[in-house]
């Protein structure tokens, strides 16, 4: 349990020195000034129309990275078990249940496109006309 602990700090530590270092080196070719096109002036023409579909890809995108990073741990897991039994269903378990989780966020995602295929229906770009 401190090898696991030790390596999710490492990978967290090298994550924010990733993320800290990527921002100044776009920052160089990224124009920070507020504009009419950029910053918070678009806003305000946010819509149920445009907000429902960016809320189920967001919801899309973090269920990917949750049942990856559980896959992740899962394997991290197994790996330290040790040869212990109980440590190693533990981890077996997590790992299949990552697996389902994904094939289910994917499935959605197929779903979806063949909808979009079949009835002309985009779930993911919705096209509400709420103001009938």
């Amino acid at each position: 349990m401190k090898i696991l602990k030790k390596v999710t700090t490492s990978a967290a530590v090298a994550a924010n020195t990733m993320l800290l270092l990527a921002g100044s080196a776009f920052a160089q070719t990224v124009d920070l000034k507020p504009s009419q096109a950029s910053g918070f002036s678009s806003l305000g023409t946010l819509t149920p129309e445009k907000l429902i579909p960016m809320l189920i890809k967001l919801l899309l995108i973090v269920a990917a990275l949750v049942f990856f990073f559980m896959l992740v741990l899962g394997g991290i897991k197994w790996i330290l078990s040790g040869g212990d039994k109980g440590k190693t269903e533990e981890a077996r378990n997590q790992i299949t249940s990552a697996l389902v989780g994904l094939v289910i966020v994917f499935s959605a995602w197929a779903i979806a496109g063949l909808i979009k295929a079949f009835f002309g229906v985009d779930i993911l770009n919705l096209n509400l006309n709420l103001s009938a």
